[in-house]
């Protein structure tokens, strides 16, 4: 068992959080909640002792191993992905190492009575020990396994890690973690480089063989299917919920209902007792009485109403210029960088008004497909664009194109146009940029603030086919839900490259899998698609068992 101890954290004098305590029990999946800046990050870095508190401290067994998995990282670039990764047996290697280095020794020496080579068979009988507690383990396949499942091909296991991008080598640093087996494992926005295949396999994966577990994530797919337990970071405090993230947004509501109520009692028996002490304030005879109130009221622990976060995305999508009935036909495209082919042949029509899904393993195709219909890349084959297509596009890297040297408001008032100009304030205002928020320098935001701000620039002008390459990277939960209604309410053609499976939900009604090469048009909506895809494994494991 883990515990947290009275962890306080403060900050230029001021507290984030004071007095938090739980324990960590082996079975426990624990997602850590609560709105931007409550202090998530800051307490996962305190239990994986990359950070110290301000007081108080955090208690582990011996040998326990806690792995941390954090937002942004990059591995070393000195090896291959599958050298990287099998580093996660180090320990395990460098005490066999060591024992056979000590055998080797006692082969050789003949001084059979000296302290020296006892101290030598102590030292290789204690390691041996631990050696062979250790389950039994074929290295290397379990490195192969744990890649694939992390959406890595065989092709890459010998290529070096410095061609990765950063969400790669996230996936490399995962693996490692995963293949440690630790006591806890902390991970910091996991889903965020994930296609939704290895979302579902790390699922299985953290529900079947992980122990314990914390996460922090907006995937609220991803969190109601791993955890078992949510605590919710607020005002500088803790509630801890033996449920998970859908069952704690309930008893939270109804806590806050209680907190209310009781607030406004309290209020109520202040108030009365302050007109007491107001009327006879000075009345001779009510004296005793009058200061028995002023003791009362000196004595009662005001009850507080947790905070809400009222900070609220006002999101609409302009009305869609009409477009032709196909905006986007595509037929027999291939697309070939040297001798690896992304996709070959494909055809597919998009109808007006359609929203479509973009899925499938990351370096299938998506994104290129995207590409080609901006006409950012050349290719073999036929792309069209249907009459008055006006495209919105929205790169997976939308925010990092944004000039960091420029603040908020320098960033909208260099593109707006019109009567945009004279509104600017107005316009930010909607999207939670306020006051001095406004004057920020771009390097300075959060990710999520970053996103916001390549959402207004889509914004400012009419479009008909909307194109989102992994818009939901680094927005919370609320941000999502508000975007996700704005776009159904989008009068227009969407595309919506994406591994958010609870984003897709009710949004896509049609999805497109990218995979081998090729692409497949499936006429149902995501969860329709999941459900398939898990029948069609099924059938293929029953096809290679009857061979």
């Amino acid at each position: 068992m883990i515990s947290v101890d009275s962890v306080s954290v403060e900050f230029n004098g001021a507290a984030l959080f004071s007095n938090v305590g739980f324990n960590i029990n082996e079975t426990d999946r624990i997602a850590l909640m609560g709105k931007n800046g409550a202090g998530k990050s800051t307490l996962l870095k305190i239990i994986a002792g990359v950070n110290k508190p301000s007081r108080g401290k955090v208690s582990a067994p011996k040998d326990a191993v806690i792995a941390y998995l954090p937002q942004h990282l990059l591995t070393e670039d000195n090896a291959t992905v599958f050298e990287e990764t099998s580093k996660a047996f180090g320990k395990i290697l460098a005490m066999k190492a060591q024992m056979d280095e000590l055998n080797a020794q006692l082969e050789v020496r003949t001084d059979y009575e000296s302290e020296e080579y006892y101290a030598i068979i102590e030292q290789v009988s204690e390691l041996s020990e631990k050696y062979y507690s250790v389950e039994e383990i074929n290295f290397d396949a379990e490195v192969e396994k744990t890649l694939k499942g992390l959406g890595f091909s065989r092709e890459d296991f010998s290529r070096p890690t410095k061609e990765f991008s950063g969400g790669w080598r996230m996936r490399i640093e995962l693996a490692k973690i995963l293949l440690q087996q630790p006591d806890l494992i902390l991970l910091d926005e996991p889903t965020n480089h994930l296609d939704i295949e290895s979302i579902q396999w790390l699922e299985e994966f953290l529900v079947n063989n992980a122990k314990a577990v914390i996460v922090i994530s907006h995937d609220k797919t991803f969190v109601d299917n791993i955890t078992n337990r949510t605590i919710e970071v607020t005002m500088g405090r803790i509630y801890d919920y033996k449920v998970n993230y859908s069952q704690y947004l309930q008893l939270r509501q109804e806590r806050r209902e209680q907190q209310q109520r009781q607030y406004e009692d309290q209020q109520k028996e202040i108030a009365e007792i302050q007109g007491f002490i107001d009327r006879f304030k000075g009345t001779y005879s009510k004296t005793l009485q009058v200061q028995s109130r002023v003791k009362m009221l000196e004595k009662i622990e005001l009850i507080e109403v947790d905070e809400v976060d009222t900070s609220h995305l006002n999101l609409k999508f302009p009305p869609a210029p009409r477009s032709g009935n196909y905006p986007v036909i595509v037929d027999h495209l291939t697309k070939k960088y040297g001798d690896h082919t992304v996709f070959q042949d494909a055809s597919l029509t998009i109808e007006r008004g359609q929203k479509v899904a973009f899925v499938g393993k990351n370096g299938e195709g998506k994104s290129t497909l995207v590409k080609a219909i901006m006409g950012e890349i050349d290719y073999e084959g036929s792309l069209q664009l249907g009459h008055n297509s006006l495209i919105g596009y929205f790169a997976q890297n939308q925010a990092a194109l944004l000039d960091v040297e420029l603040t908020v408001f320098q960033t909208i008032d260099q593109i707006a146009v019109g009567d945009v100009r004279t509104n600017i304030k107005n316009i930010l205002g909607a999207f939670m940029f306020s006051g001095d928020t406004i004057e920020k320098k771009v390097k300075v935001l959060s990710g999520g603030e970053k996103t916001r701000l390549a959402m207004i620039k889509l914004l400012l002008q009419p479009v008909n086919l909307l194109i989102l390459d992994e818009p939901t990277n680094h927005l919370d939960i609320k941000t999502k839900d508000i975007l996700k209604d704005a776009l159904k309410a989008f009068d227009g053609t969407l595309i919506l490259v994406s591994h958010d499976r609870d984003f897709l939900d009710g949004l896509a009604t049609k999805v497109f899998e990218f995979g081998n090469k090729r692409i497949r048009e499936h006429f149902e909506d995501i969860n329709g698609f999941l459900r398939n895809k898990k029948m069609e494994n099924l059938r293929e494991i029953e096809r290679t068992a009857k061979k």
